[in-house]
């Protein structure tokens, strides 16, 4: 069993009593897919260069950000991200992200709801000393109120920061046209100067799905690798990877499932992406295959086509949201599960570069609980799982 702690009740509490459960809608008005009102207990954690954990999630009209010193055992009092209030999405798909640039800069992202329903803009905020922020601005250029959500925040060694998000504008500009046009888009736009600027966002690819989380990660050589739920023709919504030039554009957009789910809505379900040291690229996601819907792992090898190796189910039939990464020669994959009764926190640990796993039950709650994450510390593997009764709980993984 892993060893837990969790934030305080008095400080959970307080946090809490911002996050009212509010009328989730459907996968943008598909029919078939809406979602059950419930409360935004989206969360990011990340440990920072001097140790500390830091967490960013929602209160009220601010995305809130909570220092720990002793791996969440106990927690500062939270200090706003954006001092002027605005609304703020933080659903598990829809999160704020927490990064830190080359430089040392302190990065949270997130989407702001705007008016009309499905639409958002990409905001982001920057601390250069990691506790003092500037004022967010938006990261792409189109003031249209339409989607711009989901985004993933990636930064480089080379102090460049890429945001890519979700995007309607060519939908859109089909409806006008009365053409057909196959889910939304996927959009990045990139910064130069740790996150303090961005240029005109460029398009990734056409046809991605409509509300599911892109992840991210860097390739064996550096080169920043997006990949998302996509829409094959006609329906058919497996996944995307994309590499990225230099300048940001899409040096190639390949299909990396294969599992040909035909669903007419959108999963809510993103996938997550690591590169381990050896430079293999590791992918947790879920799909339906042979009329069961579930988590899968695979690794994702490079080629003229993609070809998944070693793909496995990840837990049970309800398992649900997995995620991963790799640190000191371990791969841990950490998913939520309900059992009838409560939700379980189960995790996967793998020492030889996913060939082999060992099992692990980590933690359960009777209550709401957000998407899990793994998240690092040097060599240390940790879980991460903010739930509605204990608050935030940190794991480390054997």
């Amino acid at each position: 069993m892993a060893k837990s702690v969790s934030i305080s009740r008095r400080l959970a509490g307080g946090l809490l009593l911002g996050l009212f459960a509010f009328g989730a809608l459907a996968a943008d008005g598909m029919p078939g897919m809406a979602k059950a009102a419930k409360q935004e207990l989206g969360a990011s954690a990340i440990f920072a260069p001097d140790g500390s954990l830091l967490v960013a999630t929602k209160q009220g009209d601010h995305v809130m950000l909570y220092r720990s010193r002793d791996e969440g055992q106990s927690w500062s009092a939270p200090a706003a991200v954006n001092a002027r209030p605005e609304a703020i999405s933080a659903d598990g798909e829809n999160r704020p992200k927490l990064a830190f640039a080359a430089d040392g800069g302190l990065l949270v992202s997130w989407t702001r709801p705007l008016g009309k329903p499905y639409s958002g803009a990409i905001r982001l905020a920057r601390a250069d000393d990691g506790q003092n922020f500037a004022a967010p601005l938006t990261v792409h250029k189109d003031p249209a109120e339409i989607t711009h959500r989901f985004e993933s925040l990636l930064t480089t060694p080379d102090n460049k920061v890429i945001v890519a998000w979700i995007d309607k504008r060519d939908l859109e500009a089909a409806k006008a046209g009365k053409s057909a046009y196959r889910g939304a888009a996927i959009y990045s736009a990139v910064s130069t100067d740790g996150g303090r600027s961005f240029q005109a966002e460029r398009k990734l690819a056409d046809h991605s799905c409509e509300c599911c989380r892109i992840t991210s990660a860097l390739d064996h050589d550096g080169t920043p690798l997006f990949m998302w739920r996509h829409v094959y023709a006609p329906n058919e919504r497996d996944h995307a990877l994309a590499r990225l030039a230099t300048d940001g554009t899409p040096a190639s957009v390949q299909r990396a499932t294969f599992d040909r789910w035909k669903v007419d809505g959108c999963p809510h379900h993103g996938p997550s992406l690591v590169v381990d040291g050896a430079g293999v690229r590791h992918a947790v996601w879920f799909n339906q295959k042979d009329g069961e819907g579930r988590v899968f792992y695979g690794r994702l090898l490079p080629g003229a086509e993609i070809r998944v190796e070693g793909q496995r189910p990840v837990g049970g039939p309800r398992a649900a949201h997995a995620d991963l990464a790799t640190a000191g020669g371990k791969l841990a994959i950490v998913w939520k599960e309900f059992d009838g009764e409560r939700t379980q926190l189960r995790g996967l640990i793998s020492g030889d570069g996913g060939q082999r796993f060992d099992e692990l039950q980590l933690a359960a709650t009777e209550g709401a609980s957000d998407q899990p994450r793994v998240i690092r510390r040097q060599d240390k593997l940790y879980a991460f799982w903010r739930t509605e009764k204990e608050g935030f709980r940190v794991l480390v993984l054997p």
